[in-house]
């Protein structure tokens, strides 16, 4: 697996060296930001080790409501520093094995941030739905920084194969009067842009892939269905299909 991360270098590679994974010392070891460690381990297919469990405890932690947040938070793993050192004769496999020493701390978490404009924020109070946390007026894109290097070729595709499904609400029922069945839902999806920017935008049962479970009957017949969901796919740098759901 290694010619992958080959492939990912110098720019990932720039980003566990400036952070100190290069280093020998553990304590330096666990000071790697997590989303380093979720873009290569995503883009390997989340091998098995415990650096890329802990990355993708953290990727799915983060679609776990409440709030819904960006799975992978490519601006929080810088790569465009710049670095000069003496080059190995195998420094891909040196960075890999450096990134993956073991350390007894646990990933670094994120915090979604919050419209300190709006009283109700400002006041504490716990929002009781994801709407809280995407204003009205931003028409749901609610769009992130990017990466600071240009991610648009090709070898970076697998952060734009993330997509992420909130079926905030998916109720289907029939009426007590007329016998009509009624339906009703609230989906919106979130995508990455060119440079990994983050937006979400409306979306529908209908636009669900395949492999999500819980709405399959939805649309025959009348079945009672009240279902909420957040969904996550990708496909890794060589092209598999993975994904995570997540009732509540």
């Amino acid at each position: 697996m290694h010619h992958l991360f080959k492939k990912l270098l110098p720019s990932v590679a720039v980003a566990l060296t400036v952070t100190g994974l290069s280093l020998p010392m553990p304590v330096r070891a666990q000071t790697y930001p997590i989303d380093c460690a979720i873009l290569l381990c995503l883009s390997g297919g989340w091998p098995a080790s415990v650096p890329c469990a802990r990355a993708r405890a953290e990727f799915i932690r983060r679609i776990t409501p409440w709030p819904v947040e960006p799975p992978l938070q490519i601006w929080r793993c810088p790569m465009g520093a710049s670095f000069e050192t003496v080059p190995a004769a195998n420094s891909a496999d040196r960075i890999f094995d450096a990134f993956f020493q073991n350390n007894s701390t646990g990933p670094r978490q994120s915090f979604p941030a919050r419209n300190t404009a709006d009283p109700t924020m400002a006041a504490g109070r716990i929002p009781e739905a994801p709407s809280d946390f995407v204003p009205a007026d931003q028409a749901l894109r609610l769009i992130q920084d990017r990466a600071d290097i240009d991610i648009s070729g090709p070898e970076f595709n697998f952060v734009r194969s993330i997509r992420v499904f909130d079926v905030r609400y998916a109720r289907q029922h029939e009426s007590g009067r007329d016998g009509d069945c009624n339906r009703s839902a609230t989906v919106v999806l979130g995508t990455y842009g060119t440079q990994g920017d983050f937006a979400w935008q409306r979306s529908s049962i209908t636009a669900l892939p395949s492999a999500h479970i819980g709405l399959e009957r939805w649309g025959q017949n009348c079945p009672s269905i009240y279902h909420r969901s957040v969904f996550v796919d990708w496909r890794d740098y060589e092209g598999n299909y993975g994904f995570e759901q997540v009732n509540y």
